[in-house]
């Protein structure tokens, strides 16, 4: 049995964002077979009527809370705080999982030709402003005294330094807005919140509708499937200690540059 936030001594109460499909949904999974945790919060738009997630209700009952939110509202996030705290009053591991990358009227830009006011607008909602107002939202439930981990996914061409193609404009602006709001963070709370770890994390190229147009050139041993990803991920969540808050860590470990 391991524990999934590093030296929590208490069976743990988590959040997972984006869990209707993909990597959240295979996180929630994952944490639900842990006997570790007491219960997952899973959030998605539509998570009152995801198939998936009903049927992992089925198996393990009230250790699954889904809640029906949109992230990139103020109501959303007050639906959220509503759902956690119908039973129970304290969070220890909050894993942002949503994220947008194309959809209607939402395309990867190849130039700066391309670039639209609305796509920047809608990005940035979801992909930097929604992770930081869902901590700011969940602050009372995640306090100073025990240890807490928030993770969010971001993605490799956030990285300012390790830009060599250039494109996909909104996209990598947003991961990079998302992971200097949360680098800002995990700055303030080692100052109020010396237990707590806030970390951004790139999942790597996994087999999910928001990769699936670009995976043309990516190596089969290079695309992981969403579960392999939700272990990796989870692996490194449960090593780590304050130490690392503030990091923009890969899926193997390694950092990635700002």
């Amino acid at each position: 049995m391991t524990a999934p936030v590093h030296g929590l001594d208490v069976p743990a109460h988590v959040l997972v964002t984006g869990a209707s499909s993909g990597i959240g949904l295979s996180m929630v999974d994952a944490l639900l077979e842990n006997p570790a945790v007491a219960r997952v919060c899973a959030v998605s738009r539509r998570a009152g009527d995801n198939e998936a997630l009903a049927l992992l209700q089925a198996r393990h009952g009230a250790r699954l809370q889904p809640i029906s939110a949109d992230l990139t509202t103020d109501a959303g996030l007050d639906a959220i705080v509503a759902g956690v705290r119908d039973g129970t009053h304290d969070l220890h591991l909050v894993v942002n999982c949503a994220g947008v990358l194309h959809g209607e009227g939402l395309r990867p830009e190849k130039s700066l030709a391309t670039l639209d006011r609305r796509a920047l607008e809608d990005s940035f909602a979801l992909n930097a402003f929604a992770p930081v107002l869902l901590v700011r939202a969940l602050l009372p439930l995640l306090g100073p005294h025990a240890p807490r981990v928030v993770a969010s996914l971001s993605a490799r061409v956030g990285s300012i330094g390790d830009n060599r193609l250039g494109g996909w404009y909104a996209y990598r602006a947003a991961k990079a807005a998302q992971n200097q709001l949360l680098r800002t963070l995990a700055i303030e709370w080692q100052r109020t919140h010396p237990k707590a770890t806030c970390v951004l994390l790139h999942p790597g190229t996994v087999d999910t509708p928001l990769s699936q147009p670009f995976q043309a050139r990516v190596a089969a041993d290079a695309l992981f499937t969403p579960a392999r990803a939700a272990r990796q991920l989870l692996d490194i969540i449960a090593g780590l200690t304050p130490a690392d808050s503030g990091r923009f860590i890969a899926w193997d470990g390694s950092t990635i540059p700002w």
